[in-house]
């Protein structure tokens, strides 16, 4: 379930790629002969096509059996739906380059429904985590899946490797006295044209969330915060991050900005920022003309974006 920190946010709709509807069932995939058991012709097999969900005509994943997959394929135990094992074919290659790259992928998943979202999101992070960590970190020798496909195992070494999950603040920035209220928000040169964003930055080793956020937007925007707030969380699968939504106030207007990080940023007003959500669908937005294009929906910023704006009502 997902439990919004703050009442407005409920009312924004829910925030994608949480709320799966799959029991991990850690009790199975700890258990060799448990999951063993569960691996027959009522299972079920996530169709990936690499990374990419395969979508049928009603714009809801494919599931296949495990006939459908090579047998020499690495599987992994994605949990239990409707009492049914869930699985899912580790592809030959990860992920190659930022979200923002894959415009297959962004028309692919702005087709599912929410269940589905974070299901096809918690299996990518997953099986792309695979794909790029079948070497031990520790002697290079290779590495086998146990544990259902939540560890891998080196057979040299022993050494035992987990999927990771990164940690990011993602933040809203306001001024209250600029046009009586202001966000901002900044711009990246991979982002598409016109295209604006939330700040947000990895937590680093030995810092709090808070002086996460306080150091980013200190080092991106030249601007210091205070009152940073928690506001929500989501998991990011590209290629797995957990995006900590926060919310934090500046006293100050006067924009230093990180070449190296961003292209430019700016205040946008409650109206523009109102306008710019109201017209949001994906990266490119709808075509209406807007003082910018909002990050889409399945965005934890489009979440955030709504939330100040019911905040700010």
């Amino acid at each position: 379930m997902n439990h919004p920190a703050h009442p407005e946010l409920a009312r924004t709709g829910p925030i994608a790629f949480a709320g799966s509807p799959i029991d991990r069932a850690d009790l199975i995939r700890v258990d060799p002969d448990a999951l063993a058991a569960r691996m027959d012709w009522r299972a079920k097999v996530l169709m990936l096509d690499g990374l990419l969900p395969q979508i049928d005509e009603m714009g809801g994943l494919i599931w296949g059996t495990l006939a459908d997959i090579d047998s020499d394929a690495e599987l992994v135990f994605l949990g239990l739906l409707d009492e049914k094992a869930c699985f899912a074919a580790v592809p030959d290659d990860g992920a190659t380059g930022p979200a923002y790259a894959m415009p297959r992928a962004w028309a692919a998943i702005q087709q599912l429904s929410p269940p589905d979202l974070a299901i096809y999101g918690g299996a990518r992070s997953l099986v792309d985590w695979h794909a790029r960590h079948k070497f031990c970190a520790k002697c290079g020798a290779g590495t086998k899946p146990a544990k259902g496909g939540w560890q891998r195992t080196c057979g040299a070494c022993g050494a035992q490797h987990f999927p990771r999950t990164d940690p990011v603040t993602i933040m809203l920035v306001e001024n209250a006295e600029v046009n009586g209220g202001s966000l901002l928000l900044g711009r990246q040169p991979r982002f598409p044209p016109r295209s604006f964003s939330a700040l947000a930055g990895f937590v680093e080793p030995g810092e709090t969330i808070e002086e996460a956020v306080a150091r980013e937007v200190w080092e991106e925007a030249g601007l210091r915060v205070r009152d940073v707030e928690y506001i929500a969380t989501q998991p990011w699968p590209f290629p797995s991050q957990l995006m900590i939504g926060c919310y934090s106030k500046t006293d100050e207007t006067d924009i230093t900005l990180d070449v190296e990080e961003l292209e430019e940023a700016r205040w946008f007003s409650r109206e523009e920022v109102e306008h710019a959500v109201q017209h949001s669908r994906g990266y490119e937005g709808d075509g209406t003309e807007t003082a910018f294009t909002a990050p889409p929906p399945t965005a934890i910023a489009h979440s955030l974006l709504k939330w100040w704006l019911e905040k700010t009502k």
